[in-house]
């Protein structure tokens, strides 16, 4: 892990306090029943320690290997029953991805019209990517990374909050605690196993650190594979899938800091109520989805939600959601972005110049 300020004294007391706020939190929204809690929590210990300048920064490779784990848990659901499934619906993912693209080029359209934001930060900040993706594109087309930043990861927020909400009310609790009980997590896996999944890992990351999402989906893709071909039982250690979802979760945490808050709090509103728009227009699109493709809600919900692929796979896997069908979507979906932002940022930039 690395700080922004290396060689303060307070940098050790700070790691450990929020180590312990983070992992306590977790463990007692976990223990709560609350729908990806060992997420969650830490997430939000992580935003307070941001924003009341604790002026930490967690290294990037802890979170890929958060991401790691996570697309490794969610490669267990990949089977052939799955696949076959999902090859007689692709013409609605299809539909769905386009909708919800669009959906977020008329959210954005609005933040640019009615909340003063610059056309180039609106395209990109209300698009439905991966969040590290957009701000790399964004700053790749001249658009200003803070705001795109916080736009990207205010939506995170919301869209962590209310799945986890809507899970509960929907009454798609883990029980007794869906880490514990997912197929792909043993009491007591063999070495072996745990190395080669842990190898697993390791390589997607290295393999995918070029890409979008990569060090998510290269493990999922690689482990998905050697578990349909009968090379690879997928086992992870409840701990170390704990320690992933609160790497991820802290990582989103302490990108609010309080320079960058301030930067954007005339515009903050703007941001919050675009975010909660694309929400709840996405979730009007899941309802009518779910009934045309007669699924259940909560898993057509998260695989249209606007959140991260990483964050909406934890929820949909605690939640014991169609994971298949979550996580197609949403890859779908973050490919579609990524080859169509540049064009969607440019005709909203034309749209409001016009």
């Amino acid at each position: 892990m690395q700080t922004a300020l290396p060689g303060s004294s307070r940098t050790p007391t700070l790691w450990l306090a929020l180590l312990t706020c983070a992992g306590a939190c977790g463990q007692l929204l976990h223990a709560m029943a609350v729908p990806a809690g060992l997420f969650l929590g830490p997430m939000l210990v992580a935003i307070a320690f941001g924003v009341s300048g604790a002026r930490l920064s967690m290294h990037r490779q802890v979170f890929r290997f958060g991401q790691g784990c996570v697309g490794l848990l969610v490669a267990h659901s990949v089977t052939w029953a799955v696949l076959v499934c999902m090859a007689h619906s692709w013409h609605m993912m299809l539909v769905a991805t386009f909708i919800t693209v669009a959906l977020s080029a008329l959210v954005g359209l609005g933040t640019v019209r009615f909340g003063g934001i610059p056309g180039s930060t609106a395209a990109w900040g209300t698009a439905p990517g991966a969040a590290s993706a957009m701000v790399s594109m964004a700053e790749e087309n001249g658009a200003d990374a803070r705001v795109v930043a916080t736009m990207q990861y205010v939506r995170v927020v919301c869209v962590v909050m209310i799945g986890a909400l809507v899970s509960h009310l929907l009454g798609a609790t883990p029980g007794n605690g869906a880490v514990a009980s997912s197929p792909a997590v043993m009491q007591s896996p063999t070495l072996f196993d745990t190395a080669l999944s842990v190898g697993v890992v390791l390589f997607g990351m290295l393999v995918g650190s070029r890409m979008p999402a990569g060090a998510l989906l290269m493990p999922l893709l690689l482990g998905g594979a050697l578990q349909l071909g009968g090379v690879l039982t997928i086992t992870l250690p409840a701990p170390l899938l704990a320690f992933a979802y609160g790497a991820i979760g802290c990582y989103i945490g302490l990108r609010f800091d309080r320079q960058t808050v301030r930067y954007v709090w005339k515009r903050l509103p703007t941001m919050i109520a675009g975010a909660m728009a694309l929400i709840i227009l996405c979730a009007a699109c899941a309802w009518v989805l779910a009934m045309a493709m007669d699924t259940d809600f909560l898993s057509m919900y998260l695989a249209t939600s606007p959140g991260g692929l990483d964050a909406m796979a934890i929820i949909a896997v605690e939640t014991h959601a169609d994971v298949g069908l979550v996580l197609a979507m949403q890859t779908l979906r973050l490919f579609g972005v990524i080859l169509t932002g540049a064009f969607c940022a440019r005709q909203i930039i034309r749209m409001t110049q016009a």
